[in-house]
């Protein structure tokens, strides 16, 4: 049967009303996770006012746009809120006062391992020529691959990208050392005087190395609502970022027991953040506003790995890399994860599991405790809201359009459920659930133009 014939099957069968309002439910999930079991809504007699029950979809939660665009748009929507609430503050607990402190953009970039394609144009547009002595096409595929595979340092990149996780937390320490020589306090005693605050995203580069996009700011000893101290202004941080970024180091060992020494790429991004006023990331000095800068990094927390940097799915068996859709160059990377990862001296890094993620193995998206809110907090409001919509509706529908809302803290909600199974049936159910999420998509895009 052709993927049309499954198409026209699934959109004439009996049940396909029930199974699409399934679907909808989760937002077009691409792979849902199947129940079947009950859910209560009681109140506080034990008497029961919502009940559901049989087989429900649940959204997988992916973070992929290449695995479920609608899960990765639900969780690109909660890092949008959770970055913009330590931005501009005013909501989700922060305070306001957060815009006052001294903050930064800051992009940290991986080290050279050698010459590769690059694609680079002047001031006034013109392309300037590779290395390579031709000139790249934007979607040329060589581009960030090595001009000589042969004398890439291959064991560098992927041991450099296995470590790129902890360099961030040396890099951290290097900062709080760095403003607490500034303001002449022992670096133990830092929190005593401040707290840095940031929250970062890692982006893979076309060479398939990660760098780090993270917004960095200096509150008070207690926290968002604290004004920082007066010795801490924006230039004395970004000198401080400057000097921590060049002493933050880690020591290894290459295969053969060569020293490797693994530390920050040269090319540093560092511009202060201003309040939101500017309608575009960055204003015409350079500074970043706050109006599109949490949308601009969350943008990056949501980008799958795809045939542009590694594989969706870890890697099970070495003879499953030659059939990967990914170029040669990330497929070396790959191959050099899995060679790695079998020698006793790395065991630690475990890399044959993140093979697929070309050595990281980081979090795409992380910020400091007191940064913001958290994504379990928005999680727990949007299922609050649920809860609390169901209710409005049961009151409306029992006694008008004018009754009290019901207390949610007067009810109790019990949940019943097990596994059925994840994914949808074949392909045609997949690309119908898809299709579902592309027009909310387009809806919700069209209505942000319209308000």
């Amino acid at each position: 049967m052709t993927d049309a014939d499954l198409l026209s099957a699934r959109l004439r069968s009996h049940d396909y009303q029930d199974w699409r309002a399934k679907v909808e439910a989760t937002g077009g999930c691409a792979r849902p996770v199947k129940l079947t079991g009950r859910s209560a809504i009681l109140d506080r007699d034990g008497e029961i006012l919502v009940e559901r029950a049989g087989d429900i979809f649940a959204p997988c939660g992916n973070r992929r746009a290449s695995v479920c665009p609608a899960c990765s748009d639900r969780y690109a929507g909660d890092a949008f809120h959770l970055l913009r609430a330590g931005l501009a503050g005013g909501d989700k607990d922060v305070p306001a006062l957060v815009t006052e402190k001294p903050r930064v953009f800051l992009t940290l970039t991986a080290p050279s391992f050698g010459p590769v394609h690059t694609r680079r144009t002047t001031a006034s547009g013109r392309v300037i020529p590779c290395r390579c002595g031709g000139y790249h096409h934007p979607d040329d595929p060589r581009l960030g691959s090595p001009t000589d595979p042969d004398t890439y340092d291959y064991i560098g990149s992927v041991l450099w990208q296995a470590h790129a996780g902890q360099l961030w937390h040396r890099f951290v320490i290097a900062l709080r050392r760095a403003l607490a020589g500034h303001l002449g306090v022992p670096a133990r005693r830092f929190r005593e005087v401040a707290r840095l605050s940031y929250a970062k995203v890692a982006e893979y580069q076309r060479r398939g190395l990660v760098h780090f996009h993270a917004v960095v700011r200096v509150d008070g000893p207690d926290g968002p609502g604290d004004a920082t101290s007066r010795g801490i202004t924006a230039d004395v941080l970004r000198t401080a970022i400057t000097t921590a970024a060049q002493v933050a180091v880690i020591a290894t060992e290459r295969p053969d027991g060569a020293a490797l020494l693994l530390g920050w790429g040269a090319q540093l991004d560092l511009r202060q953040i201003t309040a939101a006023s500017a309608s575009d990331v960055e204003d015409g000095d350079g500074a970043i506003s706050e109006a599109r800068l949490a949308g601009y990094i969350a943008k990056y927390a949501t980008k799958g790995t795809g045939t542009a940097e590694g594989a969706d799915r870890p890697v099970r068996d070495v003879e499953h890399i030659a059939y990967l859709d990914v170029s040669p160059h990330h497929r070396r990377m790959i191959e050099v994860c899995w060679q790695l990862g079998g020698l006793e001296q790395y065991e630690a890094l475990n890399l044959r599991r993140w093979a697929h993620m070309l050595g990281f193995r980081g979090h795409f998206l992380t910020k400091s405790q007191r940064y913001s809110t958290t994504f379990r907090a928005i999680r727990d409001e949007r299922r609050s809201w649920r809860v609390r919509h169901e209710l409005d509706q049961l009151a409306r529908d029992t006694w008008g359009e004018t009754c009290d809302p019901i207390d949610l803290d007067s009810v109790t909600v019990i949940n019943d459920w097990r596994l059925l199974g994840v994914g949808h049936n074949n392909y045609a159910e997949r690309e119908l659930a898809m299709a579902i999420a592309e027009r909310n998509r387009q809806q919700r895009t069209t209505r942000r133009r319209t308000d």
